[in-house]
């Protein structure tokens, strides 16, 4: 430990030469912000909980798991994943008078909620029992029974004895009032309530023999440990959970699983990539301020200083700037962690119950990360220095070495063969299997960059000082400089190949889906008119279409998604795939909807036979006459056989199949889309909103754009560090070449060709680095787009001249400011 302490030629160097670790301390300082944030993130995830509401009053919750879990392997290799299903889960409701009898319970009510249209708005379906633990009270009438409905005491126009007409999944019919009743705090929904009774419910719902969940509430002076410890044993062998604190808040509000996912996805997987870049930035910013100064090193071994001190002064240089650098980034990294999370609650990705949470532990890390990184690079750049003769120290701090290390070398080479064969994996699959070694690539080629960093730079600096060479003298000393200080350069294109590599492929990767997919749809939808309805269609719309005069098809779409293995061996997860339930037959589908067809049929679409879309069918290793299993919204597993195969899924949906075959597994069973062939929008109209197929497709369209961004966020994020980093290198570079640029004025040069050779090295740097970035985003993008979507990658050619016009801008400016405040002294 005592070589960590800061002695007084590390607290000397610091105090008289600030400059010099000016660069260090901002790179320590953005990695920590990185770090933190997505730490924080990472942690909130892993712990977000919501407090229950509706089931406030029960201190025992009985529900079936929420969550798909699929296992992989056997033996030490076996593993499980628990992803969140698409749609509720629900129990049988009979296991309510089991729980009944549990000693100390003195009601199980089994709750429904469900969604039921009245005219043009929509009410929330409830049972009547759900009101023991709710707190809704009667304020006139009496409770529901079979054809009777209980409206809320604020629905305007109710009274007691009056006939209203209601659709719910069984259909359209008439309830008569029974009464009339208020609210209780446990009746969270928005808009109207009505309560059914408990016998019906469950038809009512969609759901016959199933409740959503079961309410347990207690007798007097039971204790809720033990009686949830009775109500898991009356449960055993069945498929419900006893879930008590805020495990109830769980059940209640299943946003809360896609949030912990998405939470920990963005903490974790793009965290672990963030931190990666931001630490592989900050430890090459560590090693040039090192190497920067390697002529102080090498008078210092020249007046015998020992390799012992030389290495313990750049560890306790490390250790006075890495922790307060840390200490700084943690602030602007919580902010960071802030907005990001009120950006995703404000779009409803995350509940609104669910709190940012912070504690020390991410913070500490991003300190320790930092120090660990300051003192491993610097012990790295600074092991040379310390071991070689002093003579030959002060030679090699006058002229830079012409290659890198031999194992830099190899490991560079290794990282650069690597990358190459990820191209062919990617190249060769499809889906998530092609995304996922699209991502090896971009770090693969990231890491064999920095790794070759002097021999890269060294080739660029030959490959433009052809063209330099016939410009001016400020031209050609640029290049002879950028080939003679080949490190240098390196150490600046690096960040630039970063912020390229990362933004475009984040960046481009959305636009080429959104391309491929505004293509499908538009290709995919031939109906003449589309009507849709943001709360769902009525129960009816597709048959009352179909009865329109001219009307020739009409098919309304029931929209969710499903659950698909995919992958290969011991590498399967389960997939999200769009779903939609067809009311009518794959003829009528076939007449308002283009799937191209790439084998099967559609005519055979019905009760356990299905189509899927080709990249979804490659996936999934499966083909016209397999069998595919999946998980339906609800986590029913079932195992259709594929009857075709499309290639429009992207645009439409991955999968299709019966409505009749999956309105039992989702919660609303209102259709969310009606294609219509012929007759005219002003008939249709008292459906729902009409437009034609491209209006449609414009309404989906943004919904994809809202839906980009994520990946936007993510871009700015690397991006934005990397534009940091590599402005702080530059201005580095520049800083540390008073004594060069001071030569030169003594020798005759003027301010102005001092400038301009300035300019022309941080133009080559930039073209450089947009280069090597622009080839490392193609070979990830094209096999992940060819796997994904079988096209090649959309560019959008204002959003590349952005990220390009950027980059150079970045470097002239970050060349110039520095510049002319040396050339000032």
């Amino acid at each position: 430990m005592r070589s960590f302490v800061p002695n007084g030629l590390a607290r000397a160097a610091v105090r008289f030469k600030p400059a010099s670790f000016a660069g260090t301390f901002v790179a320590l300082m953005m990695s920590a912000l990185i770090v933190s944030a997505c730490g924080i993130l990472l942690e909130t995830g892993v712990r977000a909980s919501v407090p229950p509401e509706r089931y406030a009053k029960a201190p025992v919750v009985a529900a079936a798991d929420q969550y798909a879990r699929f296992v992989t392997g056997s033996g030490d290799s076996r593993s499980e994943s628990a992803d969140p299903l698409p749609d509720t889960a629900r129990v049988d409701a009979a296991l309510a008078d089991k729980v009944a009898r549990v000693h100390g319970v003195e009601a199980a009510v089994p709750d429904f909620t469900f969604p039921v249209r009245q005219g043009d708005g929509m009410l929330t379906g409830h049972g009547w029992g759900s009101h023991a633990f709710t707190g809704a009270v009667l304020t006139s009438g009496v409770a529901p029974r079979a054809g009777e409905v209980v409206l809320a005491a604020s629905a305007e126009g109710a009274a007691v004895g009056d006939t209203v007409t209601l659709e719910t999944a069984i259909g359209r019919a008439d309830f008569r009032v029974s009464g009339l009743a208020k609210a209780g705090s446990g009746d969270t929904a928005e808009g109207g309530i009505a309560w059914f009774a408990d016998a019906r419910s469950p038809a009512l719902a969609g759901h016959p023999g199933k409740a959503d969940a079961i309410a347990v509430l207690a007798e007097d002076g039971t204790d809720a440990d033990v009686l949830a410890a009775g109500v898991k044993k009356a449960l055993a062998g069945s498929d419900a959970e006893a879930h008590t604190g805020d495990g109830r808040g769980a059940v209640e509000d299943r946003g809360l699983g896609y949030a912990k996912e998405m939470l920990t996805g963005l903490g974790g997987s793009f965290g672990g990539i963030a931190a990666t870049v931001a630490v592989f930035t900050a430890s090459g910013t560590v090693a040039l301020s090192v190497a920067q100064r390697a002529r102080e090193f090498a008078l210092l071994r020249a007046v015998g200083a020992t390799p012992r001190q030389i290495r313990r002064a750049v560890a306790a240089e490390a250790v006075l700037v890495a922790p307060l650098a840390g200490l700084v980034g943690c602030l602007p990294g919580v902010g960071l962690a802030h907005w990001w999370f009120g950006q995703l609650k404000d779009r409803g990705a995350i509940p609104d119950a669910v709190e940012l949470h912070i504690s020390w532990i991410p913070l500490v890390v991003a300190v320790g990360t930092g120090l660990l990184t300051a003192l491993v690079a610097g012990w790295a750049a600074g092991r040379r220095p310390s071991k070689i003769k002093p003579g030959q120290a002060l030679a090699e701090a006058s002229v830079e070495r012409l290659r890198p290390g031999v194992i830099r070398i190899l490991l560079g080479l290794g990282a650069l063969v690597g990358g190459g064969f990820l191209t062919v994996v990617a190249a060769r699959s499809a889906g998530d299997d092609a995304a996922n070694a699209a991502l090896g690539v971009v770090m693969l080629f990231m890491l064999a960059v920095a790794l070759l960093g002097p021999l890269v730079a060294r080739l660029c600096a030959a490959l433009f000082g052809i063209a330099l060479s016939a410009g001016d003298a400020s031209a050609s000393l640029a290049a002879a400089n950028s080939r003679t200080n080949a490190r240098r350069s390196a150490s600046a294109i690096t960040p630039i190949v970063l912020a390229m590599a990362f933004a475009s492929t984040l960046v481009f990767m959305h636009t080429s889906e959104s391309h491929v997919a505004a293509q499908q749809l538009r290709g995919g939808v031939t109906a003449d008119h589309v009507v849709t309805d943001p709360a769902g269609l009525p129960i009816d719309a597709a048959a009352r279409a179909a009865r329109t005069p001219g009307v020739d098809a009409a098919v309304g779409l029931l929209e969710t998604q499903v659950l698909v293995p995919v992958g290969s061996g011991g590498d399967r997860w389960l997939q999200g795939s769009t779903t939609q339930g067809i009311s009518g037959s794959g003829e009528e589908l076939a007449k308002v909807q283009d799937l191209d067809v790439r084998g099967g049929s559609l005519d055979r679409i019905g009760k356990g036979r299905i189509a899927i879309d080709k990249t979804l069918a490659t996936s999934a290793k499966v083909g016209v006459g397999d069998k595919l299993a999946l998980y339906l919204p609800d986590g029913t597993r079932t195992d259709p056989e594929v009857v075709a195969v499309y290639g429009r899924g992207l645009g439409l949906s991955a999968v299709t199949m019966d409505r009749a075959s999956l309105a039992p597994h989702v919660t609303s069973p209102f259709d969310s889309t009606l294609l219509i062939r012929g007759g005219n929008a002003k008939a249709l109209a008292p459906l729902g909103e009409v437009t034609d197929a491209s209006g449609y497709a414009v309404e989906q369209n943004t919904d994809r754009e809202l839906n980009a961004w994520a990946n936007y966020t993510m871009a700015a994020v690397l991006g934005g560090f990397a534009a940091v980093a590599a402005a702080n290198t530059l201005v580095m570079t520049v800083l540390d070449r008073r004594r060069e640029l001071g030569t030169l004025r003594l020798i005759g040069s003027t301010r102005r060709q001092i400038m301009r050779m300035l300019r022309w090295e941080g133009l080559l740097v930039a073209l450089a680095g947009i280069a090597l970035g622009t080839a490392i985003a193609a070979a990830t993008l094209i096999p992940m787009m060819r796997g994904l979507t079988g096209e090649e990658p959309y560019v959008p050619p204002l959003g590349y001249a952005a990220f390009a016009g950027g980059a150079v801008a970045l470097g002239l400016v970050a060349v110039t400011l520095p510049a002319r405040a040396a050339l000032r002294r």
